[in-house]
């Protein structure tokens, strides 16, 4: 007799809970990331001294005080051509993220999307952060990497549309 297994009733099926659990591991960071960027994007674009060139807690002024600490103080320089239209960009880049993540369509890319917008925000704004583990973005980056490797294998679009044309080429065996 096997006192390692687990009843099937745990998870529905006739896998143990472990298994389940295994199965289902990454959702939690997925609905972390999805409704944090989906937040971080919705604050930006609602938040009117934000999207401004200059001002308390404008896109322009916070570019031009990280710029000499930066580690790509170019990268700074680029945004501060049209810092209003680089604040859309990471606001609506976060939101889409954020939604990708969290319904799972297309999540590979959007967590691609997600670690991008976290390593530019990495090598820019949190650069300077000592120790740098400070710097939150250097972890947004790491925890979108599973995302990107793994994909959203369930309770997803991705998942749905895999299982549909799964079942369409089987329909024509």
């Amino acid at each position: 007799m096997r006192t390692d297994t687990y009843p099937p009733y745990l998870d529905g099926g006739g896998h143990g809970w472990r298994d389940s659990a295994t199965r289902y591991a990454l959702l939690p960071l997925r609905i972390f990331l999805g409704v944090t960027f989906i937040y971080a994007g919705l604050d930006k674009l609602t938040d009117s001294a934000f999207m401004k060139d200059g001002g308390a807690g404008s896109i322009g002024d916070t570019m031009r005080a990280v710029r000499d600490s930066s580690a790509i103080p170019a990268l700074v320089d680029l945004a501060l051509k049209n810092p209003v239209g680089f604040g859309y960009a990471i606001a609506l880049g976060e939101l889409a993220v954020g939604i990708g993540a969290l319904i799972g369509l297309l999540t590979r890319l959007a967590a691609l999307g997600g670690a991008l917008i976290s390593l530019s925000l990495w090598l820019t704004v949190s650069w300077a952060s000592d120790p740098y583990y400070y710097g939150n973005d250097l972890v947004y980056l790491m925890a979108w990497l599973p995302l990107v490797l793994a994909g959203a294998p369930y309770l997803s679009l991705d998942a749905a549309w895999h299982n549909r044309r799964r079942q369409r080429a089987g329909d024509f065996d």
